[in-house]
Order: structure tokens, then sequence, then C-alpha cells
């Protein structure tokens, strides 16, 4: 399936940094440094602004459990446990098993990481299967909210917050006496980066791990069994294809995964609780801000592109 059509934008927001070519704001980000890459996936700041009274109601979808920082905004998450409303905070998001809607109120400013898959097990003893869709306290991994509010100097750059966080998850990583995640999490998160349409079975086979292991392993550190974390991947692909945040030059491999159109809305609606021509003509600040900040990682990880590289939708 082809690109359907120009993503609509929101033009009362601009963003405080780049933007993709057709005028969405995309956040600042990167890899962490080698040191800690065996549990940081990715560093990001983002800053948007708006007018004072505006009101944006969007979404946000992410595969990975998440640390945000909220120093901008007032914020309302509809989570597994109900509505979270927020002004400045720093919270613990698990990974998400479909959409989660969002609304925030004015310009804002969000700081933080993603974790790899099998992090929050090693640094903080949490199984994901319990987080998913929900939201908790810093300290719920061992983190001191404080300490983390005092990160962020307001004169200071987004790589200046960036350093910040690194050093402050170095000290998190020496209390805990942390372990690299198991060499299986590891794989099948590469899997669902370069070949989620593989079966569960080959997959394991691929792991060199027994099936029934490789399940407990996915779901204590994806949240959610191999074959819904394979799915998550194609969909969440799909999706930064449609904002406009992916490698065009894959987008007939990306349709190819699924059967037929019909499919494609099916999983896509079932998912995003809209269809794929809806998603892309409706703004969608937010959720295009979390796709663009993995779909970046993606072509990172996957050799496409070489960190810091300009983007193709840039």
């Amino acid at each position: 399936m082809n690109r359907m059509s120009r993503p609509a934008i929101d033009p009362a927001i601009a963003s405080g940094g780049a933007a993709t070519r057709d005028g969405q704001p995309i956040s600042y980000s990167r890899a962490p440094a080698r040191d800690l890459a065996p549990w940081i996936a990715r560093l990001y700041v983002t800053i948007v602004d708006a007018p004072e009274d505006y009101a944006l109601s969007c979404g946000i979808f992410s595969d990975a459990a998440m640390l945000r920082i909220q120093l901008r905004g007032e914020w309302t998450a509809e989570t597994a446990e109900g509505r979270r409303e927020m002004g400045r905070a720093a919270l613990y998001f698990g990974p998400q098993t479909r959409r989660m809607p969002i609304t925030v109120k004015g310009s804002f400013t969000s700081v933080g990481l993603s974790f790899r898959p099998g992090a929050c097990h090693a640094l903080g003893k949490l199984k994901l299967d319990t987080m998913c869709d929900k939201l908790a306290p810093l300290e719920t991994l061992g983190m001191c909210r404080e300490e983390w509010m005092a990160l962020f100097d307001e004169s200071a750059s987004a790589e200046d917050w960036c350093l910040a966080m690194e050093e402050a998850m170095r000290r998190l990583v020496r209390r805990s006496g942390a372990v690299e995640p198991d060499p299986v999490t590891v794989a099948v998160e590469a899997a669902a980066f370069t070949n989620p349409e593989i079966t569960v079975a080959r997959l394991a086979e691929q792991c060199g791990a027994e099936q029934r292991r490789l399940e407990r392993l996915v779901r204590r550190d994806f949240g959610i069994p191999p074959k819904q974390v394979l799915r998550r991947a194609r969909a969440l692909d799909m999706a930064s294809h449609l904002r406009g945040v992916a490698d065009h030059n894959e987008a007939e491999a990306l349709a190819l995964r699924y059967y037929d159109q019909s499919h494609l809305i099916r999983e896509f609606t079932a998912l995003f609780g809209m269809s794929p021509r809806q998603f892309v003509d409706s703004p969608q600040p937010l959720m295009t801000l979390s796709l663009e900040t993995r779909q970046a990682r993606r072509l990172e990880t996957t050799a496409r592109i070489a960190p810091g590289d300009i983007k193709p939708w840039q």
C-alpha cells in the first residue's frame, strides 16, 4: 500500500526543535552512550509551543517502558487504571498494548528515555506484564522523583539534559548491580525491528530457546506474548509510514506484511482505535513524536542510517 496522502498537521503548534518535511514537530533524540546501551534504548527531549488556552487531544503508543518527565503543560492520560491528571511530573510508563489517549493544555516540554526490553527486570525486578498501559511513581524502579526533577536546568540545552539523564542512569545501574538483559530477550527485540512477520516457533528456534521459555521471558520483559509483540511491531511500523516518519523505500515491504487492505484495516483499528485513513486525516502530533523516536532507533539499529544522520523524513 502506498502512502495515502500527506498526513494532517495541527497549525496551532510549533516545535522548539526539528520538524519533518511535512511540518510535523519531532523530538531531539539520540542513542545512549555505549556503556548504557544494554539498558537504554533512546533518550529524547520534546519542546512544543502552543497558545496558552490550546487543548490538544491525541494519544501515544510505545512498545517500550518509558521514563517521562513532564516539565510544562497540563496532562491527562487514560490508563488501564483510569484517568490520570498531572502538571509537572516524573513518572514511569509501562509499555502500551494499544493507543493510550492523551490530552495536554498549553505549551509542553517532555523529557525522558525508553528502556530496552529486559532492562526493567534487570534494574528493578519489574515484570512488564503487570505494568502494561499503566503509570507509576519513579520509585517503582528504584528512582527518586526529586533527584530526576532537579536534573533539568531551564538554561541548559537538550543535549545537556540527555547527558544529565545518562549520569543519573549510571548511578542507578551501579546501585542495582544490574546484569544485562537475557540474550533471548535481546534477540526478540531485534526480530521485532527486522522481521516481525516471523512465526513464534521459528523465532524460538532462531533464539536457540525452548518455546515455553521464550514465551515466559517475553511476557516478563515485553509485557505481552511473543505473537502480540510482533503484531504490535508491524502496526507501529505501518503507523510510522502513514504519519510520514518512516523510510519511504520500505513502503511496499511494510504493506506486504498484511494479507490485504481489509486485514490492515482490522489490525490497525484494533490497536489504534481508528482506521488508517482516519489516522492520516487527523492531526496526530503526540503520536507522531512517539513514532518518530522509535523509528529513528529502528533505522539506526538495523543500520539503515548511521547514528546522528539526517533521517529520511527530515
